[in-house]
């Protein structure tokens, strides 16, 4: 394996990361994509993992980001895989407006099959990587501006409100296929400011804040009525202030050129839940002298 590639111009490397995480997703170790694209393991790392305080890298070799794109599914996909992820990212792109019918186009199945994929423990790995990649593709895409119907989108997006299916943005690429992590809907899931947060914004709710929120009920049982709703008024206005503090923060960090992308994960935050904050809480200009 070659470690050492050769010297060249430095590309972005978002597009190669993505390609190197739909391959994991799909059950293919690091070492195993390393040595079909001939490079080091340690690139890969720099790619995917921040290291001593330093992010990940933004920028990659031409030569390495093409030799990782290059890696194909079939030549390196073996076996079966659990479907967590898979079973996500499909119902995460529901909740954006996308039916079934269109993402059995996209996946290169029939439109049966998406819901067949949603049901099933294991899928085969080439699936699940045909699924990760089209997930990339349309996660941030409105579904009206590429042939879905104003009908269909509506109809799916309150399907899956309903069975409380969390959107792209309440899902890290680094967790999506962890059968154990829980989707961040607000910044501050598992919590009651994530409960109150869940209620301001009127999101769905969500497993980990209504039972955070359950837990300070009972940790509060012992108060009468009204100290206790007293209390959570208090807790549901500090979950307001913060989040004008949160779109304040926003609005300065943008201010100093980053995106919405960089500002949340700055934060702390989902990048919905930097927007969603920032449209209740607009800026407030300086009244004219």
């Amino acid at each position: 394996m070659s470690s050492n590639p050769s010297k060249g111009p430095f590309v972005d490397a978002e597009p190669a990361r993505r390609h190197i995480r739909n391959l994991m997703s799909a059950g293919v170790s690091v070492v195993r994509i390393a040595a079909a694209a001939d490079i080091s393991t340690a690139v890969i790392s720099r790619a995917l993992y921040s290291c001593n305080g330093n992010p990940p890298s933004r920028h990659l070799r031409k030569a390495n980001a093409d030799r990782l794109l290059a890696v194909k599914a079939a030549d390196v996909v073996t076996g079966y895989v659990n479907s967590t992820g898979t079973r996500r990212r499909i119902q995460a792109l529901m909740a954006k407006g996308w039916p079934q019918v269109a993402l059995g186009r996209h996946f290169g199945c029939h439109p049966r099959y998406v819901t067949h994929l949603t049901l099933r423990s294991s899928i085969y790995g080439t699936t699940a990587a045909n699924v990760a990649a089209a997930y990339d593709r349309l996660w941030n895409k409105e579904p009206l501006e590429h042939g879905v119907t104003l009908s269909a989108r509506n109809w799916v997006r309150n399907y899956a409100r309903t069975h409380e299916w969390a959107p792209p943005a309440a899902w890290d690429d680094d967790t999506i296929d962890d059968p154990h992590a829980r989707p961040e809907w607000t910044g501050y899931c598992g919590t009651d400011r994530g409960f109150w947060t869940h209620r301001l914004q009127k999101i769905p709710g969500c497993a980990a804040c209504n039972e955070a929120h359950e837990q300070w009920l009972t940790d509060h049982a012992h108060l009468d009525g009204k100290a206790r709703n007293k209390l959570a008024f208090a807790q549901r206005s500090t979950a307001a202030s913060r989040e004008a503090e949160l779109a304040e923060d926003g609005r300065e960090l943008m201010r100093l050129g980053a995106d919405y992308e960089q500002a949340a994960e700055r934060l702390g935050v989902t990048r919905n839940h930097l927007q969603q904050a920032m449209l209740r809480h607009p800026e407030q200009l300086p009244a004219a002298a």
